[in-house]
C-alpha cells in the first residue's frame, strides 16, 4: 500500500525551507491502522496537509517478520525516516536498516530491550512513544479476575521468539499465579499457526482470553474476538478500539494516541533535530472499555462496582 505526502514546515522562520519528506511506515496490519490515522491526524494539527507536505510509504507486513525485514528496502529506495509501528517491527527494523532515523511506537520497555539508552537521552537514531503494553499486564489480569470471579483458565497465544511478548507472558505468569489463574501459554509463530489454533478451541475450554504484546498476534485482532464470541470466551485486550470490534473489555492505551503524539517527534526530525536529543515519551492516558453486547452476547454480567469505573460502555 502507498500513501504520497510531502512534509514541510509552515512557520515563519522555515516558510521558505520547504522539503517533500518521505516517511517509510512498517506495521503489522489490522488494528495497527489506527496508530496511522492518528499519525495523520497529528501532522495535520501541526499544519502539515498529505499531499502537499509529506509523503507516507506504508508497507504492511501483515504480521510476518520476514516481511517486516524485506520493508527495509526503504532504506534503499531513499525515505526520510521509518515510522516503526510495534516493539517487534522496531527490533527488525532496527536490525536491518543502518543509517535511517526511527521513530517507533512500542509497547514495552525500549531499554530494556536496547533500542535506546534511556528515555530522557535515547541516544542512536532511534526515538519514539511507549505504550505500557507489557507493564499493564498484571493490571490486566486483575481487572478480569474482577470481572469474571470464577474465572481460573486464562489462555494467550504468543511467539516465544517475540522478546516483547516473552516479557508480557513472564509477566502475565507470574501475576496470575498470584491472583490463583492459570495462565494458559500456547506458542505460536506464525499467523497460519494461530488460525489454526484458534480453530481447535472449544466451547468453554477456557475462561477467558489475554491479549499480550506480540504485534504478529495482535495483527489477528478481529479472528481473535469473533472466535472468542463464537466459543462464548471473554476477551481482554490493551486497545479501546478493539472492544468496539466486538472484544469484552481492555486497559490501555489507544493506538490512535500513540500515532497522533508521534507525529510531533516525525515534523521535528524533518526540520533537523536528531532522534538522540527527542526523550521517548510514555503515553499515560489509560482508557478501561467494556462492551456491555459482548457481555450479553457470551452470557458475562459485568459487576457493577468494575463497570462502574469504565472511561467508556458499548452498549
Amino acid at each position: 500500500m502507498l500513501a504520497t505526502f510531502c512534509l514541510t514546515t509552515v512557520s515563519p522562520a522555515e516558510a521558505q525551507q520547504t522539503k517533500v519528506y518521505r516517511v517509510g511506515v512498517i506495521l503489522h496490519g489490522g488494528p495497527y491502522y489506527d496508530a496511522i490515522n492518528g499519525l495523520r491526524d497529528g501532522l495535520k494539527e501541526l499544519r502539515l496537509t498529505e499531499g502537499k507536505h509529506y509523503v507516507l510509504e506504508i508497507r504492511d507486513a501483515k504480521g510476518d517478520l520476514k516481511a517486516v525485514e524485506e520493508a527495509a528496502s526503504l532504506e534503499r529506495e531513499k525515505v526520510d525516516l521509518i515510522f516503526a509501528v510495534a516493539t517487534s517491527v522496531t527490533i527488525a527494523v532496527k536490525r536491518v536498516t543502518a543509517n535511517l532515523p526511527i521513530v517507533f511506537y512500542a509497547g514495552s520497555d525500549p531499554v530494556a530491550l536496547g533500542l535506546v539508552e534511556s528515555f530522557a537521552n535515547p541516544g542512536g537514531r532511534l526515538t519514539g512513544v511507549h505504550n505500557q503494553t507489557t507493564d499493564l499486564t498484571a493490571k490486566r489480569l486483575e481487572i478480569l479476575k474482577e470481572m469474571l470471579p470464577k474465572a481460573r483458565r486464562i489462555l494467550t497465544f504468543y511467539n516465544p521468539s517475540n522478546r516483547s511478548a516473552a516479557e508480557s507472558a513472564k509477566v502475565g505468569r507470574e501475576a496470575s499465579g498470584q491472583m490463583g489463574l492459570e495462565l494458559v501459554e500456547r506458542h505460536v509463530a506464525s499467523v497460519e499457526e494461530l488460525q489454526g489454533a484458534l480453530g481447535a478451541l472449544k466451547a468453554r475450554e477456557m475462561d477467558a482470553y489475554l491479549l499480550l504484546s506480540d504485534g504478529m498476534v495482535i495483527s489477528q485482532a478481529q479472528l481473535i474476538i469473533d472466535t472468542a464470541r463464537a466459543k462464548r470466551m471473554a476477551t481482554m485486550f490493551h486497545e479501546g478500539n478493539l472492544v468496539a470490534n466486538g472484544g469484552l473489555a481492555s486497559y490501555g492505551i489507544s493506538y490512535q494516541r500513540a500515532g497522533h503524539v508521534s507525529a510531533k517527534y516525525i515534523q521535528r526530525i524533518s526540520t533537523g533535530t536528531l532522534p538522540k536529543d527527542l526523550p521517548v515519551e510514555t503515553v499515560d492516558k489509560l482508557d478501561l472499555v467494556f462492551n456491555l453486547a459482548t457481555a450479553k452476547q457470551i452470557g458475562v454480567t459485568i459487576p457493577p462496582n468494575v463497570l462502574a469505573r469504565a472511561d467508556r460502555v458499548i452498549r
